[in-house]
């Protein structure tokens, strides 16, 4: 009997007075009672519109299906043909937009907890079952895969399960690039993430950590010296950006990602930490973003007294996931939204006393569609922090472009390709995820993963019989 509650099974998940003030995962996740009770929530439609919806393209009705039969690991078995990294997608995607945004339940209540039984399954599989995954049998074709991240690893991942032999080089100390930097631990733990690293490594996956393509190695290297058929570069985008206001070089602001980083891979939360941050008493985050909801969340976890968001649309304009928006509140940030800062204040010793801003209001739509926020006459205030984290975006890093010959770029340094398939102006040289559309979501840098991986294996194989 399917279940017709309008509602989805509440998540189980940590009291915000008491997650606030620790590093570990908010969400606790579905029993398999409330599993299965979810998936009986589906409707099983002739025509899932949910799937459409899905970036790598899960049979989701069918997982789904399996789950609500109790069959957990058949549903695994269901989700791993599309996705390398399913542990990770049920807790980061923003399912609400994807999948979940079109299932038809949606319509007179709430959709299926789509990405809350992919995390069930996945962690029931990661629990429960031990098996090594079997190597498949080499073709003879080598690929090098120039970044970690989630694009990288899904390329990585396809090819190797095709029989090629896939080299993965990481700048990093560690794999799994955003995954590992810029998502908190109370998202989305590191070690699911080692543990879907791992499994690519048992596919016969090679990766190089602490290897920067463009300085140890360069893309023409890899192909000429080191044999490699074609290239896939997924190396993200970690260039921050700031606002070009006085006083940013003031000590105690920062780029979100160095902020998150410190946090997220080197662990400066631990007692004992190798790696500083600032001990805050007030923060403002400048944005809007999932970034800036990590950030904020972050900097309340690390004992601030007050912390704010400070952006300049207003809160339905927000483009943070719906959830993080709503955990923030819950832990205690404050919004402050029509609101833009237009200098950061310092003290005698160069450390950040305040930020003045100012109040916005919004006018008509502008070219992106959204209202265009205006400056109030005389609005101006001091908002009293001595930490500001810049989190307004990111740009790809120009080390690859400024050593790779020929390979071209737009005006943001984002690698130009042919279409879906990650093709760039380089013949064997594929591009995709943020390298390629500037900072954007894991499950769409997953999706390009998987075109280039289904192109490059076209373009070596259209080559073999020449």
């Amino acid at each position: 009997m399917p279940n017709m509650d309008p509602k989805k099974c509440p998540m189980p998940s940590q009291d915000p007075n008491v997650r606030n003030k620790n590093f570990k995962e908010v969400a606790l996740g579905y029993t398999a009672e409330m599993a299965v009770n979810e998936a009986k929530r589906c409707l099983q439609c002739k025509k899932p519109a949910c799937r459409t919806g899905c970036p790598v393209q899960i049979d989701i009705p069918a997982f789904i299906a399996e789950v609500a039969k109790g069959d957990f690991e058949a549903a695994y078995q269901v989700i791993a043909k599309s996705s390398a990294l399913p542990a990770v997608c049920g807790r980061v995607c923003p399912q609400e937009n994807q999948c979940e945004g079109k299932c038809v339940r949606g319509i007179k209540g709430e959709p299926v907890g789509i990405g809350r039984l992919e995390r069930f399954v996945a962690d029931w599989h990661r629990e429960n079952v031990h098996t090594p995954a079997a190597k498949p049998e080499p073709n003879g074709h080598k690929v090098a895969v120039i970044g970690a991240g989630p694009s990288g690893l899904t390329v990585a991942g396809d090819l190797a399960k095709l029989g090629y032999k896939v080299t993965v080089y990481e700048a990093l100390h560690v794999a799994g690039g955003v995954l590992m930097y810029g998502i908190p631990e109370f998202r989305l733990p590191k070690d699911i993430v080692q543990h879907e690293v791992e499994g690519l490594k048992e596919l016969g996956v090679d990766i190089e950590c602490n290897m920067v393509i463009g300085k140890v190695l360069t893309v023409d290297e890899l192909m000429n010296d080191y044999g490699f058929e074609a290239i896939y570069i997924a190396s993200g985008a970690g260039l921050p950006r700031f606002m070009g206001i006085p006083g940013e070089s003031l000590k105690g602001v920062y780029s979100a990602n160095e902020y998150l980083t410190r946090v997220n891979l080197m662990k400066a939360y631990q007692p004992g930490s190798r790696t500083p941050i600032m001990k805050s008493r007030a923060v403002a985050v400048v944005g809007g973003g999932n970034v800036a909801m990590d950030a904020a969340r972050c900097a309340k976890r690390l004992g601030a007294e007050q912390v704010y968001i400070v952006y300049r649309r207003g809160m339905a304009e927000l483009p943070a996931r719906k959830e993080e928006v709503e955990h923030a509140e819950e832990e205690g940030i404050i919004f402050k939204t029509l609101t833009n800062p237009v200098e950061v204040l310092g003290d005698e010793n160069g450390c950040v006393k305040g930020m003045t801003c100012v109040e916005m209001e919004l006018g008509e739509p502008d070219a992106s569609g959204r209202r265009r926020p205006i400056v109030k006459e005389g609005s101006e205030f001091e908002l009293d922090v001595d930490t500001m984290i810049m989190a307004l975006g990111t740009s790809p890093n120009p080390l690859i472009r400024s050593t790779t010959p020929g390979l071209d770029t737009d005006k943001h340094g984002c690698i130009i390709t042919d279409g879906p398939d990650g093709l760039t102006s380089r013949p064997f040289v594929y591009a995709g995820g943020d390298a390629v559309t500037g900072a954007a979501t894991v499950i769409l840098a997953m999706g390009a993963g998987k075109e280039a991986a289904k192109a490059i294996d076209e373009a070596i194989k259209a080559k073999e019989q020449e």
